[in-house]
């Protein structure tokens, strides 16, 4: 789609999902935020002050909001505690917190760090098969015990999409708390946080936003809950025009904003500031589409000629994310391979090779040479020659 757009390196890159590419419009922003600092110093201020609120605009149309319930700041975990800290609040009868055993786990510290600090209880939705979730399984789930769910979009390893919109009227029906972590899905589908009633949500942005390594996230709140005050306070998220009068009491900022803590990094912040740009040349909606022609045809590839590879993502295009996993009892060994030969998958312990075809930069012919070359490496068992080499792959 856009892929001129972007600095591609050499060989095919299918790690989109893990950390997407750098775009020269970001790269141009960062370095005129660099040249803003050199030449203005303090003076900058006067550009970078909401340089956070006037990102709102954008990611509210890719998340589904409105610009206020919307704002750019922190990290996933980070966010994520902030967000517990002001909507977790157990009582004698909705006391627990319910997540599942395939969240990415840096969810499952934050939410054990509350449930622990309260003595409370956090109970985990069991996958059938170690891979993907049951709507009957998530549903059981919703008990009249529980104050707070929390559930990703997409699963990290399976790249299965789960039905939040359906999960989120199930919560209000039992008046649960819906919480949900967006990372592998903003920038790839789309969305409607504000419809569905989320009660909030959190992201990053340096996957399918390509915003780059340490880029800001993202926190969605609903309108419904602009009354609650954040209980983790932070000058960042008081009221703007009245925060250098340097009062002692905290007085928010209106929506989403309010949950901001720290001043953030410029720089953090200019990745995603000209990311977005990229998002403003194509609808969401068409970048969907191409996701998963991409995805079905690298799928329909595998199951022709890769036999040997497991596919564990659904095939239903309304239960998929934007990447592809397989399972194969040496998917370590396989990446290591395919990254000598200039292609670069992902790898997920103990067995799954993860492939993101993204819509914005990847092609056709690139998953008919990966295929290719994949194929080569399971009859030749090339790729055995990496057994003992110990490798952290990200």
């Amino acid at each position: 789609m856009l892929r001129e757009d972007f600095i591609y390196p050499e060989g095919i890159y299918l790690d989109g999902n893990s950390l997407g590419l750098a775009s020269r419009s970001s790269i141009k922003t960062i370095e005129n935020r660099l040249k803003e600092w050199q030449t203005l110093a303090v003076n900058g201020w006067t550009s970078w002050f909401g340089l956070s609120e006037s990102l709102s605009a954008d990611l509210a149309k890719l998340v589904g909001a409105m610009p206020e319930e919307v704002i750019a700041t922190g990290g996933i975990t980070a966010n994520l505690h902030a967000l517990l800290a002001t909507f977790y609040k157990p009582t004698d009868t909705k006391k627990y917190i319910v997540a599942t055993t395939l969240d990415f786990p840096s969810d499952l510290y934050a939410l054990q760090s509350w449930t622990q600090h309260y003595g409370t209880e956090l109970r985990l939705i069991s996958s059938r098969d170690g891979y993907t979730l049951t709507d009957e399984d998530i549903e059981e789930a919703f008990q009249d015990d529980v104050a707070l769910i929390l559930l990703p979009t997409v699963l990290y390893g399976s790249g299965q999409l789960l039905d939040i919109k359906r999960y989120a009227k199930l919560a209000q029906e039992k008046s649960i708390i819906l919480g949900v972590d967006a990372a592998h899905s903003v920038g790839a589908l789309t969305h409607a946080f504000h419809d569905w009633n989320v009660d909030f949500a959190v992201w990053c942005s340096y996957k399918y936003l390509n915003a780059g390594p340490g880029a800001c996230g993202g926190i969605f709140v609903h309108e419904k809950h602009f009354h609650r005050i954040p209980a983790l306070k932070g000058w960042w998220g008081h009221q703007k025009h009245t925060v250098f009068k340097m009062r002692p009491y905290f007085t928010h900022e209106p929506g989403a904003a309010a949950f901001q803590i720290s001043t953030p990094s410029i720089l953090a912040l200019a990745g995603l500031e000209g990311s977005l740009e990229e998002f403003k040349k194509v609808n969401i909606i068409d970048i969907r589409k191409r996701s998963l022609e991409l995805t079905t045809y690298l799928m329909e590839l595998i199951a022709q000629h890769l036999p040997e590879l497991e596919i564990i993502t659904p095939r239903n295009e309304e239960r998929r994310g934007g990447h592809v996993s397989v399972r194969h009892v040496h998917a370590r060994l396989l990446s290591l391979a395919l990254r000598e030969r200039n292609i670069v998958p992902d790898y997920r312990s103990p067995d799954i090779l993860r492939m993101a075809p993204v819509a914005l930069y990847n092609t056709i012919l690139e998953l008919d040479e990966t295929v290719h070359v994949l194929r080569e490496l399971l009859d030749t068992k090339a790729y055995m020659k990496f057994q003992y080499q110990v490798t952290h792959i990200v």
